[in-house]
């Protein structure tokens, strides 16, 4: 089981570790672009910082992440699961998974990011600020950016297994699951049982909830409609509709009750 997740805005100080190191990254087929995007950034938040703030749509609030952007190839590192925080993480509760489950989320987690591309949980990374959104003057769209490095090596670490896609639309535009893996696929949306409205705070919550639910019990199911099945097992109300076509993925709906 291959889950993706998107990043949180708001991220953990980078901590005392030694400075990032490109070459340990997970996914090493995108060392080219991650170095790309690194590059640029580094010197756009070095140079001019109101250009800095203006391309990465920081208030005067955030000014402080244009310096902590500069300083990002010697500041301190943590893994990539202490690094995000916000609803989601906070829903997931890595750090409080037991061993065994920490090896599963260690294994099947992949979170998208504007700056890396996509990295394990426990890839050691600094604290950044750099959405897919992002257009940078050099590279253009950050989306657009990566869909080529993505195509390449997505496919293969998605293996042969389910393919749990839990990201935010602009992450999801970073790489778009094709053929035999979107079969395998299941996008997921949560929504409020009596409006069926999506609401963005339980929305990422629950989702974190979910993942949890699955590394805390040992289920990794072997696709989209076994999925269905253990969620509804762990007590989700789960609606699924199944591809009408090859090359699509699977659509779930999983409903809540209650604003939390």
């Amino acid at each position: 089981m291959l889950v993706l997740l998107p990043p949180s805005e708001g991220k953990a100080s980078s901590g005392r570790g030694a400075p990032l190191k490109p070459e340990s990254l997970s996914l090493p087929g995108l060392a080219a672009a991650r170095e790309a995007v690194l590059g640029e950034l580094v010197d756009l938040c070095a140079g001019d910082e109101e250009k800095a703030r203006e391309v990465l749509g920081l208030s005067e609030g955030l000014r402080g992440e244009v310096a902590k952007n500069a300083a990002l190839r010697t500041a301190g590192t943590r893994p990539a699961g202490e690094i995000y925080t916000g609803v989601l993480y906070d829903a997931l509760g890595l750090a409080s998974l037991d061993a065994a489950a920490k090896r599963r989320a260690a294994r099947s987690l992949l979170v998208f990011s504007g700056l890396w591309g996509a990295v394990r949980v426990t890839d050691r990374i600094p604290s950044y600020r750099c959405s897919m959104g992002v257009k940078l003057p050099g590279l253009g769209a950050l989306g657009t950016h990566w869909r080529g490095p993505m195509a390449e090596v997505l496919p293969e670490a998605a293996g042969t297994g389910l393919v749990l896609d839990l990201r935010s639309a602009a992450y999801a535009a970073a790489w778009k699951p094709k053929g035999e893996v979107a079969g395998r696929t299941a996008t997921v949306r949560v929504l409020h049982a009596p409006t069926r409205k999506v609401v963005s705070h339980f929305n990422k919550a629950t989702k974190g909830r979910m993942v949890r639910s699955l590394l805390a019990a040992g289920i990794a199911p072997a696709g989209p409609a076994e999925l269905v099945e253990a969620l509804r097992e762990l007590g989700y109300e789960v609606e699924a509709e199944a591809p009408v076509k090859a090359g699509q993925a699977w659509a779930l709906d999983v409903l809540v009750t209650e604003v939390h």
